[in-house]
């Protein structure tokens, strides 16, 4: 978390409807925190999007036209994303996918490690610790007596309000 994945894929979106390609963003029907319709980084920037409750909906809400398929909060979809990227990306589209690839209680975050594996390219951001400043790949659940809840759920969606980026040393798990 705060290390700029939704952001860095809107810049990918606007470049590539710069460019004049045919672009489809999804995110999770979990993530309501941008509102209806779209998906927002932290920062204010948003583009329309579709939210959708099932990785297994994304192919049939891809026209046959389409250039680029953008995911948003990947790690909700869970392991059943990965065929579905497999999927699209035979069809010769490219596919762009922004996650957690760790959860809160320091784990991989599943579908992450997987479609990393299995990607053409792969960049890995990081956040700033906000305990040191150094580079964090962690976050910290801060939500009082939330941290030995483990089942995702659509409280656990949240930015700042209920999580901090911290590195290896400041990173407690639960």
């Amino acid at each position: 978390m705060f290390a700029g994945k939704t952001e860095e894929l809107l810049r990918r979106v606007r470049r590539a409807v710069i460019g004049g390609r045919r672009v489809r963003v999804f995110t999770h029907a979990l993530d309501t925190r941008p509102g209806s319709g779209r998906i927002a980084s932290h920062d204010g920037l948003d583009h329309p999007s579709r939210s959708v409750r099932s990785a297994a909906e994304i192919p049939d809400l891809v026209p046959d036209r389409t250039d680029i398929v953008a995911i948003d909060e990947a790690h909700f979809f869970g392991p059943e994303l990965e065929p579905v990227v497999a999927k699209l990306a035979g069809r010769g589209l490219v596919v762009i996918v922004a996650g957690l690839d760790v959860t809160f209680t320091g784990s991989p975050f599943e579908p992450l490690p997987s479609l990393m594996a299995l990607a053409e390219r792969v960049d890995k951001l990081t956040a700033i610790c906000a305990v040191c400043g150094e580079e964090a790949v962690f976050h910290q659940r801060i939500e009082p007596g939330a941290a030995g809840d483990r089942d995702l759920v659509p409280e656990h969606v949240g930015g700042a309000d209920k999580y901090e980026a911290r590195c290896r040393r400041h990173f407690v798990p639960a």
